[in-house]
């Protein structure tokens, strides 16, 4: 269950960060709202994924999974740019959370 608390908490740091931007520096009140909303809860199934998993795997795949994911959804939506080089460091991101999964024994 931890890591299912993970994973979501992980997407709605996604969620939150887009928000966040389209709040236009917290100007406008209803992606304001969403940001503030979906931030908590994210912050909240983090904490309960942390009751059993280490600190340093629930953090680093929690960050993991929004950066990535904010990444994506800057290119697909936001119109971002996908040169090489950023894909790259995506793919690198993603690599160091299989590897985080992989040895945490979790």
């Amino acid at each position: 269950m931890a890591w299912l608390f993970l994973i979501i908490a992980g997407l709605l740091e996604v969620v939150w960060a887009f928000f966040m931007k389209s709040s236009e520096g917290f100007t406008r009140l209803v992606p304001s709202v969403i940001t503030l909303v979906t931030m908590g809860a994210s912050f909240g199934l983090l904490s309960l994924s942390m009751r059993t998993l280490p600190l340093g795997t629930a953090y680093t795949i929690w960050t993991g999974i929004g950066a990535v994911g904010a990444f994506a959804v800057g290119i697909a939506v936001l119109g971002e740019a996908a040169t090489p080089m950023r894909l790259a460091a995506a793919g690198l991101i993603v690599s160091g959370l299989v590897l985080m999964k992989l040895s945490g024994g979790h």
